[in-house]
């Protein structure tokens, strides 16, 4: 019974790797088939690998290196900012007790109601008063609004299930509070640290409304816009997005990979307190 239910388990990982790969394996093949393949409705489901000098000619056109260096940019700026404000937001909602802090944690609650459409417009006069409009740091600040909340919440609840007698015993060696949160605190929430960084990269990654709205310089473009701007009226070039579109897909795929571990008890840490 054991042999069976190990090969049931190893069929069902199978057919779900296959499932959630089968998107970016189709990505390179569309990428690698020709115009008249895909108009016709005759693309192969195998790579055709003969196109491929034709697929690099074709995004090397546009400044795709640029635009993912944007992205870069914009994703590691959010995770960093979000990070370092979350974890000392956290520590002082998980710590300290001041008057109006149950409306603290409501506000974090209510800044995921808001859709960013409905801000743009406010948002879009502020940055024309702060000189932010063509920056990737006013970008930057901008995703950070949305994923500093959830990043502050995932942490506050982590560092809750931390023992306040480590603390307490730290105070003891006169360790200051900064010491104590990090070389204590922060270790123990590291998968925690990891899920919240994880959200915050993935939504300065995929950013697009605010960075179509408040960029107009195209050398400024994450990749994003870079691939709406592929949409033509006339033609749209569905080799070159999809060759794009791989190159954009390729290096979230691999960060998630390497912190997927983490995600699932960073995200329940602090869930049941014993």
């Amino acid at each position: 019974m054991t042999a069976v239910r190990r090969s049931f388990r190893g069929l069902l990982i199978l057919v779900l790797v296959v499932f959630a790969g089968f998107p970016v394996y189709w990505m390179l093949t569309t990428a690698l088939a020709s115009s008249g393949d895909l108009f016709a409705g005759r693309q192969s489901f195998l790579p055709e690998l003969q196109n491929l000098p034709e697929l690099l000619r074709s995004i090397g056109d546009v400044p795709i290196l640029r635009w993912l260096g944007n992205t870069v940019f914009i994703a590691v700026g959010t995770t960093v900012i979000s990070l370092v404000l979350g974890t000392i937001g956290g520590y002082g909602l998980s710590r300290y007790e001041f008057r109006g802090k149950g409306f603290v944690n409501f506000l974090l609650f209510m800044t995921q109601v808001l859709p960013e459409a409905l801000i743009v417009v406010p948002l879009y006069a502020m940055f024309i008063a702060l000189g932010l409009l063509n920056s990737m740091w006013g970008l930057v600040l901008a995703n950070v609004g949305f994923s500093l909340p959830v990043s502050m919440f995932i942490l506050k609840s982590a560092m809750d299930a931390v023992p306040r007698e480590l603390e307490e015993s730290a105070a003891i060696d006169n360790c200051p509070r900064f010491g104590t949160l990090m070389m204590i605190v922060l270790p123990l929430i590291a998968p925690s640290m990891a899920a919240a960084a994880v959200i915050a990269f993935f939504a300065g990654w995929n950013e697009f409304l605010f960075a179509s709205t408040f960029l107009s310089d195209q050398s400024s473009w994450p990749v994003s816009v870079g691939l709406a701007s592929f949409i033509g009226q006339y033609d749209t070039p569905l080799a070159s997005v999809m060759g794009s579109a791989l190159v954009f897909s390729v290096p979230a795929i691999v960060f998630f990979l390497l912190v997927q571990r983490k995600i699932v008890s960073g995200l329940t840490a602090g869930a049941v307190k014993g």
